[in-house]
């Protein structure tokens, strides 16, 4: 079975396709797939659908970086509420965002509609959150951009989830990895890792354990640079991806391709449940 760490599957350009998605996830044997909520008013209620209607879906809820300046006011009460009549979802996607504090985006139109909050608003957004996590023992996944350094720095501050958590699509450095693995990090290789000119990270993913290894889509962002799987004449990410990218880590891991799908479904079912 396969197992996508990372996805979201609620966002409404996928939601003309489900039923033509769902069916191509059954072809390559999908297990599981953690979809991410980012936003209590916006997306959480899809999540929660999702979760009613396919059984393979593992629902996670949290207010994302680049949604931390259009928060509402009750969103921790809300945060709390979900999380109570959920014991099973996980917390994420949270985080640290520096990219979206770059001049270049202010006139950049696909952040239009994002209010950039400062780094260090987003921090105190992030660490209520982890808390949280590690408060329920829920996994908390965790979005990080240009903003390794003040991640690991957050990390040291408050507890972190006893099960541990992913750090989705990687893109920090391979001598980061055994600092965050030691934290209790899990990584996931992701489809777009498997662009040869992602080299970065694919040394990064070179060096992470095998116990801590898991594999994303980040659907319907993040497509690979030759997807197997398409949405009619879309550009976005197909989950069913996900057995590319399944190929490619264990083509980079230099492991036999049956091998590396036990080891992860291991991860994913440990870290997951």
């Amino acid at each position: 079975m396969l197992y996508d760490a990372h996805n979201h599957l609620q966002f409404a350009e996928l939601a003309p396709h489900l039923d033509a998605i769902a069916r191509d996830l059954a072809a390559i044997e999908l297990g599981g797939a953690v979809v991410n909520g980012t936003h209590p008013d916006e997306d959480w209620d899809a999540v929660a659908a999702l979760a009613a209607r396919f059984p393979w879906v593992k629902p996670s809820y949290g207010v994302h970086p680049w949604d931390v300046g259009s928060r509402p006011a009750d969103w921790q009460e809300k945060f709390t509420a979900r999380f109570a009549a959920e014991p099973h979802a996980h917390v994420g996607e949270i985080g640290l965002d520096r990219y979206i504090l770059e001049p270049a985006r202010r006139d950049d139109p696909d952040f239009a509609d994002v209010i950039a909050a400062p780094i260090e608003e987003q921090r105190d957004v992030f660490t209520w959150q982890l808390r949280q996590a590690a408060a329920l023992d829920r996994v908390a996944t965790v979005h990080c951009l240009r903003a390794w350094g003040p991640l690991q720095e957050a990390l040291r501050d408050p507890p972190l989830p006893r099960r541990g958590f992913l750090l989705h699509a990687y893109g920090g450095s391979p001598e980061m990895v055994p600092v965050f693995a030691e934290m209790g990090a899990y990584f996931s290789f992701n489809t777009s890792h498997l662009d040869p000119r992602k080299t970065r990270q694919r040394a990064a993913f070179a060096a992470v354990p095998l116990d801590r290894l898991l594999v994303e889509t980040d659907a319907p962002a993040m497509p690979p640079p030759a997807p197997a799987y398409q949405l009619a004449d879309t550009t976005l990410n197909h989950p069913a991806n996900l057995a590319a990218a399944y190929a490619g880590l264990a083509e980079l891991r230099d492991l036999p391709l049956d091998k590396l799908t036990r080891q992860v479904g291991e991860n994913f079912v440990r870290l997951f449940g």
